[in-house]
């Protein structure tokens, strides 16, 4: 499964692909900002994503919108309160942060179980 990336934090970016390519996945991205993100929404090429909502200050509610137009599933990653995310998305798969191998694992065999 390829999963898009979308983090704006460099160091937590390369640790959720190596987390993804451990998990025998491929990973595309990451998209920094929200344009990056839904350019590569656009452009397609990826199965599910790992998403978090918030991209350099900037919320990223709109990418998920895209995404659950386009038929992605995707995952949140946040460090938020559950209760920042709008009941529109509640059904995304949840990655709180700091998030284990295990964590992403568990989300993934989600992600996947909805392709």
């Amino acid at each position: 499964m390829k999963i898009l990336l979308i983090e704006d934090e460099p160091m937590i970016a390369m640790l959720l692909e190596d987390f993804v390519d451990m998990l025998d996945h491929e990973a595309a991205g990451p998209a920094e900002t929200v344009e990056a993100a839904l350019a590569a929404v656009s452009d397609g090429g990826f199965d599910a994503a790992i998403m978090d909502i918030n991209l350099n200050g900037q919320k990223a509610w709109d990418v998920a919108g895209a995404m659950r137009a386009a038929s992605i599933p995707f995952a949140i990653s946040s460090g938020a309160a559950d209760s920042e995310i709008p009941a529109d998305y509640a059904h995304a798969p949840l990655l709180k942060k700091p998030y284990t191998l295990a964590d992403v694992e568990d989300v993934l065999k989600q992600l996947q179980a909805d392709i």
